[in-house]
């Protein structure tokens, strides 16, 4: 090679790219089986991947995509995320990230006061964020134990795991929260409450967050109702904890992998989490060494959205949970578990079994969870795009074919 070789370089075949996401083709080729030889270069594997990767991939903006706690990104975050791939920055090393380590702090110090945190990174995901936040309650808390509901996130048993900790899981009460009347002496561990838990979307009472010797709230789903005016309150108490997990690929609507971990104090904390090396000009802070510039798809959409932008979507998703959860629940046919806290809506058919009701339903509309060993019907305010008479429409078919 003399030096240039165009695959580095900006291409019109980019504007290929683009097209293919505004119109996937729709007939997909067969893919290489071994690893090719020889390459078809750059503008036949777009051809060749966009109906796979494109046209295969489940449809989170679609209008009746109510299952998950996974957003449709906006366009905005698409941009960002070709720039980042084009440039490579690495977190690890300030010199190769300069601006991208520049956009982090600056989301951070954008976002902490609603949480009444003092500083905190990025990682990818949530369950990397919940176990940095248990090995700083280890080593600069000093817990001895962590402590958590039944309803917690399985990443928090693993990161207990990890981190040889012990864990002590705490009966719920009948609204799937953590039941203090369980709670014995805290005083040498990390008590983890969670703001929106996956199966149910409860919050646990956070009014605790402070009484053990290190309170983790993982937030990961319901942090960002701390933005909303209407809905901040829910969080009431989150400021007193020690660290907070957000995810930023819900509520935020940024692509994978991002993640949010704050600290209280990270002057105290940052010591105990941060590692140095003969090849690092700086220690390295947290569990990840080389990472990526999360925060600039996250740093673009709220400087285009700005908080009330954010809002606006979060509060719609959280209006389509409330109306369609007041629909079942005027509805002779179903049982509804309870009013949504967070956007999560839980119901049951009347007649028939939770799973083959489900399994009548198109893909992607609601998903399935047990609760004290019951089935359900789970719906997730993750879209605000979705139709909701059009998702209601769908459901009370299946139900009205089961019932004749």
């Amino acid at each position: 090679m003399n030096g240039y070789d165009h695959s580095f370089r900006s291409s019109t075949d980019l504007d290929r790219a683009v097209a293919l996401l505004r119109q996937i083709p729709p007939d997909p080729d067969d893919l290489p089986e071994t690893l090719p030889e020889m390459g078809v270069g750059e503008n036949r594997t777009l051809d060749l991947l966009a109906p796979h990767v494109l046209g295969g991939a489940a449809k989170l903006d679609a209008s009746d995509a109510f299952a998950h706690m996974d957003p449709p990104t906006p366009w905005i975050t698409w941009a960002m995320a070709l720039w980042n791939a084009r440039l490579n920055q690495n977190l690890l090393h300030q010199e190769t990230a300069p601006f991208a380590t520049e956009a982090e702090q600056r989301v951070i110090r954008w976002l902490t006061p609603f949480f009444g945190m003092g500083g905190g990174h990025m990682c990818s995901g949530s369950t990397i964020s919940n176990l940095t936040a248990l090995w700083a309650a280890r080593d600069a808390g000093r817990v001895r134990r962590v402590i958590a509901s039944k309803s917690a996130h399985l990443s928090i048993r693993k990161a207990a795991l990890i981190l040889g900790l012990p864990y002590e899981e705490i009966a719920t009460n009948k609204h799937q929260q953590l039941d203090p009347k369980h709670l014995g002496n805290l005083t040498d561990a990390c008590l983890v409450l969670t703001a929106g838990t996956t199966t149910t979307g409860m919050i646990d009472p956070l009014e605790l967050a402070g009484r053990a010797a290190w309170t983790h709230i993982d937030a990961a789903w319901g942090g960002p109702l701390r933005l909303s005016p209407t809905y901040s309150h829910l969080l009431n108490g989150i400021e007193a904890a020690d660290s907070v997990t957000i995810s930023a690929h819900k509520w935020l609507f940024q692509p994978k992998d991002s993640a949010l971990i704050l600290f209280r104090n990270p002057e105290y904390v940052t010591p105990a989490i941060s590692l140095s090396s003969g090849y690092l000009a700086e220690p390295n802070i947290g569990l990840q060494g080389s990472r990526g510039a999360a925060a600039i798809p996250l740093l673009a959409t709220l400087i285009a959205w700005g908080r009330r932008g954010m809002v606006e979507r979060i509060d719609r998703a959280m209006m389509l949970a409330n109306h369609f959860a007041e629909k079942i629940a005027d509805d002779e046919h179903f049982e509804l578990w309870g009013m949504p806290r967070t956007g999560v809506t839980l119901f049951k058919p009347t007649l028939g079994t939770t799973q083959d009701f489900y399994a009548s339903l198109p893909s992607g509309i609601l998903s399935t969870c047990t609760v004290q060993g019951a089935h359900w019907l789970r719906s997730v305010a993750a879209n605000p795009l979705a139709d909701i008479d059009k998702i209601l429409l769908a459901v009370r078919a299946v139900n009205f074919s089961h019932s004749s």
